[in-house]
């Protein structure tokens, strides 16, 4: 592994790199990404060498495992290169046909390949298949083209060519003037701008600044930055030595949770090559700038991706959120100036410096410019990671990208910004998904996750989920935060579980209102979302919890009442055998009862009963 010594070194190696490299060999990827790696990824990798082992074209064609292909809910999935033939659900078994007849035929295994639920259509190549068709990945672009532990591969795509740039061409200024072009706002949920809080930071006297890149992703449903951590690690580093450049920061630290071992392993990785190869270290590529960067692992308590408590984390202390002002960039890390950036947002930063302000400035909306990657999850067919201009509409999300609501169930809402983010009703299905609008129904963006659901869903269930969620993950510290989200669980409870009194709506409401005047920190602030959004977009369906006892959607059980219709029934007893507290009863070879006095609501009954006799409501 070479030193690089100076730019001229630099460009010599990117160059006998790139010439090693055939562009028309052959290439099978493998997805290695959050979706695929539990699937088998590994396995299926190590059936395609064997199998290439054994016929002989082993040295012809290049194996990889790479980072996220983006649709998980259709993994493991292969990427054959040149071609681009895109295969879906790929097991080892399949690893035989797909080496005799597409590596070494040039044929197609049609049973692999993705098929339109609309046309019945298979889609032989990427491009072909809607998911891909109207995104524009800049953060995700390289996911699924390079080996994330190979920085060969990073420096063929054009890696590290922004830090060349910003070092012998850039004053710090101009690199935050080309940011501030750009409009990038912090993707970690605030959706500050980030050339302003750079230079912001930079016009602090000291010499001594920190930089941190928050990879404390920690929402229910979301990978976003884990995708990018394990598939790109590199781009978060170069994204992180572009601001720390620009600041006037000597050290950096890399935040990530202790539950992401391989996006620790990976950016470790990284680190180590970046400071073997001279992209780390003291007057890196003998210019007079130098950086160094930690890697800081938390241990998964959601509160520590709110920045002060992120820095007590990383100091050793007890992650709890302090009072601002001061601001990091005032007294953070260490009572030092510090900027904190998320994953994704250090991730645009080497696109920009090298497409331009105005490309990336380019896309998007007014306010919201550039793309955004969504983690896409719930009652949709394709679930999965996503890159959109900002500025997309929910329906083009969930129904063009997404694919839809799966077995043609109708789409209820979608919950966009995290566990503290609001539930958007279907009326607002084309509303531009950006950070104004979102705000505008009662939303926030977030960190990107959207998790869809359908009528399935009851949304006094859902609002219970979220706020039982951060009920465990406040930190305490502050009364408004841990005993409104106590109190609002309790209510909910007791909603749901036929307790609740009409009363309970306006105590809600004031609740919510005083956790987002007095709370401490942003997780308190934002997390009466939850049930302020579904209060007043389903408050029908609080009122046929409160007055009717009746849970629309059958979710809650306690709301539930299972009966059995003599009609349908056989006398089979299965029912009877199942019921642990033997509530059904009645003559053999006649239609049963069930006890409602004694029925504890169960619904083994409902399960096992084939002749759809047991009814629920």
């Amino acid at each position: 592994m070479p030193f690089i010594e100076s730019i001229d070194h630099l460009t010599e190696y990117r160059r006998l790199v790139r010439a090693k490299r055939d562009p028309n060999q052959l290439q099978v990827l493998v997805c290695g990404g959050p979706g695929c790696l539990p699937l088998g990824s590994e396995e299926l990798v190590a059936a395609f060498k064997a199998e290439m082992e054994a016929k002989g074209i082993d040295g012809k064609v290049i194996l990889k495992t790479t980072g996220c292909h983006g649709l998980c809910s259709h993994g493991v999935r292969v990427l054959i290169r040149p071609q681009e033939i895109a295969y879906q659900k790929v097991q080892p078994e399949d690893v035989a046909e797909i080496v005799d007849l597409t590596l070494i035929n040039g044929g197609l295994v049609e049973r692999l390949l993705y098929q339109d639920p609309i046309d019945g259509k298979f889609c032989p190549h990427k491009a072909d298949i809607p998911f891909y068709q109207t995104q524009n990945p800049l953060v995700l672009r390289k996911l699924d083209a390079i080996d994330p532990e190979s920085l060969d591969d990073y420096l063929a795509l054009g890696g590290y060519r922004t830090l060349r740039k910003i070092l012998f061409q850039m004053t710090p200024e101009r690199v935050i003037d080309q940011v501030e072009k750009s409009g990038l706002r912090g993707r970690g949920g605030g959706g500050f701008l980030t050339g302003r809080k750079w230079r912001l930071c930079r016009q602090v006297p000291g010499e001594v600044k920190f930089i941190i890149c928050n990879g404390d992703e920690g929402d229910p449903g979301a990978f976003m930055d884990r995708a990018v951590m394990e598939g790109d690690p590199h781009a978060v580093i170069e994204g992180l030595i572009v601001g720390a450049y620009a600041i006037g920061a000597l050290k950096g630290y890399i935040y990530v949770r202790h539950e992401y071992p391989l996006a620790v392993k990976r950016l470790t990785r990284a680190v180590e090559q970046a400071r073997d190869f001279g992209f780390l270290g003291t007057n890196i590529l003998r210019s007079k700038f130098s950086f160094d960067i930690k890697i800081s692992q938390g241990a998964g308590a959601f509160v520590c991706g709110e920045e002060t408590a992120l820095i007590a984390s990383i100091e050793g202390r007890i992650g709890e959120p302090m009072p601002r002002p001061p601001y990091p960039i005032q007294a953070g890390l260490f009572g030092l100036p510090t900027v904190i950036n998320n994953v994704e947002t250090l991730a645009n930063i080497p696109e920009i410096i090298n497409l331009g302000a105005e490309h990336f400035a380019a896309l998007g909306t007014e306010k919201s410019k550039g793309t955004k990657v969504f983690s896409l999850v719930g009652a949709v067919n394709n679930t999965g990671l996503l890159e959109v201009p900002m500025g997309t509409s929910l329906r083009h999300i969930v129904y063009d990208l997404g694919g839809g609501i799966p077995g043609n169930h109708e789409f209820k809402a979608v919950q966009t910004g995290g566990p503290s983010g609001g539930c958007i009703p279907k009326q607002f299905l084309d509303l531009p998904v950006d950070y104004d609008s979102l705000q505008q129904v009662g939303s926030i963006m977030g960190s990107g996750g959207m998790i869809v659901m359908d009528t399935k869903s009851c949304m006094v269930d859902v609002a219970r989920y979220f706020i039982s969620f951060l009920m465990q993950e406040s930190c305490g510290k502050c009364t408004p935060c841990r005993e409104g989200l106590k109190q609002l669980h309790a209510i909910l409870t007791d909603i749901t579980s036929g307790r609740g009194e009409e009363k309970h709506l306006a105590m809600m409401e004031d609740l919510c209102r005083t956790m987002a005047s007095a709370s401490l920190c942003g997780l308190g602030q934002s997390a009466a979302n939850p049930v302020l959004s579904t209060l007043k977009y389903f408050r029908e369906e609080y009122t046929k919890h409160i007055v009717d006892k009746k849970c629309p959607a059958l979710v809650c059980r306690q709301l539930l009442t299972y009966t059995i219709d003599p009609n349908e029934c056989t006398s089979c007893l299965a029912c009877v055998r199942e019921c642990p507290v033997g509530a059904i009863s009645g003559p053999k070879k006649e239609p049963q009862v069930i006890n409602q006095d004694l029925c504890i609501k169960c619904g083994l009954c409902h399960d096992v009963c084939q002749f759809d006799a047991v009814k629920v409501e």
